[in-house]
């Protein structure tokens, strides 16, 4: 997968785990897709190498995990801002 594709899977899945996550979240579009992208690096490569797979194609495990990662990395920023 290119940089582009990186770049909309993960302002997808910034989008879908800020549309989990409660309450409010003060992120613009470049925040969101950052969100999205550290959550793909993060949660992605750690569902591809739990489960099996290249973490370098497009697959489910990948998604789901960048969703998870990106829902995490919200949670945790969060926590550090006392919010």
């Amino acid at each position: 997968m290119g940089l582009c594709g990186w770049i909309i899977l993960g302002f997808v899945a910034g989008l879908i785990a800020r549309a989990i996550m409660p309450g409010r979240q003060a992120m613009g579009f470049i925040a969101t897709t950052l969100l999205g992208i550290a959550g793909s690096f993060m949660g992605g490569f750690l569902a591809s190498v739990l489960l099996g797979g290249s973490w370098r194609l497009l697959q489910p495990t990948g998604f789901i995990g960048s969703v998870i990662g990106a829902i995490v990395l919200l949670m945790l920023g969060r926590m550090m801002s006392g919010r």
